[in-house]
């Protein structure tokens, strides 16, 4: 039998949710839903994508325990932390990360799946 306490918050793609929360819990996933057309903008958009996620699940990136991006292709990831750096903020904000790549299919860079602890 499935808890009755899990909260998904079904986002556009079907069969899927983006958010699923359960004991305080919030697990997250997001990408560009633009697909620009460089990692450097697909990053910004993903984490802004993400950060409407954590906002709308009553958590936020400072609370942010573990990450795993996943890109398309590994020679993209210094140009990615960079926006994800400027994007974490203080040390006090950063997460476990682990970075892997994968094909995410065509257009998508970029995704990021976050497991977060709501804060409010």
């Amino acid at each position: 039998m499935i808890p009755s306490n899990i909260q998904r918050i079904h986002g556009p793609a079907k069969g899927r949710s983006t958010v699923s929360i359960f004991s305080g819990l919030v697990f997250a996933v997001a990408y560009d839903p633009d697909m620009a057309a460089d990692i450097v903008d697909q990053t910004r958009n993903t984490l802004a994508f993400l950060d409407k996620h954590l906002v709308d699940a009553g958590s936020d990136k400072s609370a942010i325990l573990q990450a795993t991006v996943y890109l398309c292709d590994m020679s993209m990831k210094p140009k990615m932390d960079a926006v994800w750096e400027e994007w974490i903020g203080p040390p006090e904000n950063w997460p476990q990360r682990a970075c892997v790549g994968s094909d995410l299919g065509e257009g998508s860079l970029i995704e990021v799946v976050v497991t977060a602890v709501q804060i409010t």
